[in-house]
């Protein structure tokens, strides 16, 4: 169940790089995930909740804006591959399976990338324009980090 966790929080990653690690660090700081004691502990503390949200918040607003660059261009799949790999590694400390969350939040993120720019593509094609297609995408995105996080609490 840790490791679909973490491979779901990848694949959010791979929808929105910065919405992942905001939600593990606001599910470390509410005592959702238990990371006290362990290298993960940093995501607990309020700078780093602020720092990810706020870097999150920006992305959800600069991802809206039509000079965005395409999520699979190697500056963007790289970032995403680290933010899922990271919030995977955290989900996945806290059931002691550091390198197995590791392995499959970055998974997942591949999943979320791609099948991600599918998906929106399609939507906009549906909708005629992006931003509904982006909008959408930002909803699961934020909907999605929260409830695995609430899962693994």
């Amino acid at each position: 169940m840790l490791f679909l966790l973490a491979l779901l929080i990848g694949v959010v990653a791979g929808l929105r790089t910065m919405m992942a690690p905001a939600a593990v660090a606001w599910g470390a700081y509410l005592g959702w995930l238990p990371v006290t004691g362990t290298w993960a502990s940093f995501t607990g503390h309020w700078i780093t909740v602020a720092i990810f949200s706020v870097l999150a918040v920006v992305e959800l607003i600069a991802d809206q804006l039509p000079s965005t660059p395409s999520r699979k261009v190697p500056q963007q799949f790289g970032a995403r591959l680290v933010g899922g790999a990271f919030a995977g590694a955290v989900i996945g400390t806290t059931g002691g399976a550091l390198i197995g969350g590791l392995i499959a939040g970055f998974v997942g993120a591949v999943i979320g990338t791609y099948g991600g720019a599918e998906l929106r593509a399609r939507m906009a094609n549906a909708f005629g324009r992006d931003l509904p297609a982006a909008l959408v995408e930002d909803v699961i995105a934020i909907v999605g980090a929260l409830l695995i996080v609430m899962a693994v609490a």
